[in-house]
């Protein structure tokens, strides 16, 4: 950026952590590692396959370092993001095909590991699921650090930032934004990153605003220039008029008032003007977020993910290590319920334990994924039953299948639930028998064919991140058409309204747990359109709960209507916005 260009700049990218944050920017900038390429004599094969087991157990060390000061600085529920990280140190899979490489190739351990790691950050990198996607940051994280270990050099850090500054950088790992110190960070802005990476979770837990996604705008700046990083629209603004300087003055003083107030609001009910209740619920994927949803007042789990209970193992989980993780999260949250969703992996995300299962496919997003993975592997699936099974005798559980297709695949997983149902029973071990099973309907098959599955099953739960980019085949990950995704879009909306009226017509029970739930500006219109419940990340349910107290559903249903009559979609979103923005500003 040219230094003698001053005029104010403003860049869009995601908001990550709230806040608004004015100060300097300190460039944190790092070069790749440059790894040498070179054959290791074969009497010196043993030595070499020594030093980097020595270089991982160095690694092991400088993490568990690390997660005791985040649990020391921070809390022991953030450290446990670094659990990630030493399961990666431990993954068979990556250390024998490293070491595999080397025997065969004899190429130096450096060559070997980084070859094998990048392929692992790769197939990461590509899994269409953005929690899951964002854990090739962990391998990339680890990878770098065996290296450095490897090459004798000193692992990245933060640590010298020793004056109040906000940092900019290409991108920020999980063990870097660790050792940031709160009291010279103002702010956080990487080009990369979203708002699930654990950089972000880091920055949100210690209260630093942060907007990531900024594409190249590290690359554009200087050290000292001045900016605003505003952590609520996902906006940072370069050289800051004085004007722009006193309206981010008023905005964060006003937001500031206004977060005191949701929390408030959030210990009353969430009903309507007109006396509606809704029910907000939590999306969990680990059980140490029970404490999420109890702080934020969720009426229960709408959305358990089991994945990250298959990733973080290098085995299949059992069905005794199964039932122990949900049991964790039904007891600790009994009365309220739990629906829990059964496995959803594919071939855009293999089982590490099992990746003869899932092979490599042309189009994995359409291919051997979730229920239909299941349905070819009915012993893997019936353990996993069987374990909901136990748990919901210790609390109100809900069981749902992911990506159902049609009729036929609903039954079938539903005779499966009864065989394991027979076989508890055989064993004389303790189940719900009126355990509510449920479909998501995310698949355009499944909702034009949602009359038919409502007849099979106990409630539906939208899965609008998947049903938007299928219905209107938008790969969300492809930069040059991921503006083309479109939650109200006119297809969109009629689809929303078919499934909806389909499970209302057999009095079943209809949800959305997508990303669409979590942003308050929909939530009038999927009330107004009929949804019964929304499920979103603990963190949002103070926003949907106080935007749900300022409405009245008649209102709600009129907005909805005035939706579905429009063919075009950026007059249908002005309408929802105005909306959106009367009832925010007006309390």
């Amino acid at each position: 950026m040219d230094p003698q260009a001053k005029s104010e700049l403003v860049i869009q990218g995601i908001a990550a952590s709230k806040g608004i944050a004015h100060g300097q920017a300190f460039l944190y900038l790092q070069n790749e590692l440059e790894v040498p390429l070179y054959t290791v004599d074969a009497d010196k094969r043993g030595a070499e396959i020594e030093r980097f087991e020595q270089a991982l157990v160095v690694t092991r060390q400088q993490i568990s370092k690390i997660q005791d000061q985040v649990a020391r600085d921070l809390s022991p529920e953030e450290a446990l993001i670094f659990d990630a990280h030493q399961l990666v140190l431990e993954d068979q899979a990556l250390i024998g095909e490293t070491i595999r490489a080397f025997e065969k190739t004899g190429l130096n351990i450096e060559t070997c590991f980084n070859n094998i790691a990048q392929r692992y950050i790769q197939a990461f990198a590509e899994i269409d699921d953005e929690y899951l996607r964002d854990r090739s940051a962990d391998i990339k994280d680890v990878a770098k650090r065996v290296l450095q270990v490897l090459l004798g050099q000193a692992a990245s850090s933060l640590t010298e930032l020793v004056e109040q500054r906000i940092i900019v950088a290409p991108d920020i790992s999980p063990s870097e934004s660790a050792g940031v110190d709160r009291s010279a960070a103002l702010g956080i802005v990487t080009d990369a990153g979203s708002h699930t990476s654990h950089a972000v979770i880091v920055a949100r837990s210690m209260k630093i605003p942060a907007v990531v996604g900024t594409r190249d705008l590290s690359s554009k700046l200087k050290n000292g220039d001045w900016l605003i990083v505003d952590g609520y629209e996902g906006l940072v603004i370069v050289n800051p008029t004085e004007q722009t300087l006193f309206r981010y003055g008023k905005i964060q003083q006003a937001k500031q008032t206004f977060e005191t107030h949701l929390l408030a609001v959030n210990e009353l009910a969430a009903e309507t003007l007109d006396g509606v209740h809704v029910s907000l619920r939590a999306n969990i994927e680990k059980p140490d977020e029970v404490a999420l949803v109890r702080q934020y007042r969720a009426q229960g789990v709408g959305l358990y993910r089991t994945e990250y209970l298959f990733f973080a193992t290098e085995e299949i989980p059992t069905e005794e290590q199964q039932y122990a993780a949900y049991r964790e999260i039904v007891a600790g949250l009994a009365p309220a319920p739990v629906t829990i969703r059964t496995l959803d992996v594919g071939g855009d995300k293999p089982l590490p334990g099992r990746p003869d299962l899932i092979g490599p496919e042309a189009n994995p997003f359409m291919g051997f994924r979730a229920i239909r993975m299941c349905l070819e592997n009915p012993e893997l699936f019936k353990d996993q039953l069987r374990a909901i099974l136990r748990a919901s005798a210790h609390g109100r559980v809900e069981l749902m299948y992911p990506m159902i297709s049609g009729p036929d695949e609903l039954t079938r997983a539903n005779n499966l639930l009864q065989e394991a149902r027979l076989e508890l029973t055989q064993r004389q071990q303790a189940f719900d028998p009126q355990l509510r099973v449920g479909a998501m309907i995310e698949i355009p098959s499944a909702a034009i064919a949602s009359d038919l599955l409502a007849g099979q099953c106990d409630f539906f739960s939208i899965g609008t991140n998947d049903l938007i980019q299928y219905l209107l085949a938008i790969d969300r990950g492809n930069s040059r058409v991921a503006a083309l995704y479109d939650p109200v879009h006119p297809a969109v909306l009629r689809v929303l309204q078919q499934i909806i009226t389909a499970g209302h017509a057999r009095n079943i029970k209809v949800s959305v747990c997508g990303e669409m739930a979590g942003d308050a500006i929909y939530v009038p219109l999927l009330l107004g359109l009929g949804v019964d419940e929304l499920s979103m990340a603990p963190s949002l349910l103070p926003t949907a709960k106080y935007l749900i107290r300022t409405l009245k559903m008649s209102d709600a249903r009129q907005l909805a209507q005035a939706a579905l009559a429009q063919t075009d979609a950026k007059k249908t979103y002005a309408l929802i916005e105005a909306f959106y923005h009367a009832r925010m500003q007006a309390n």
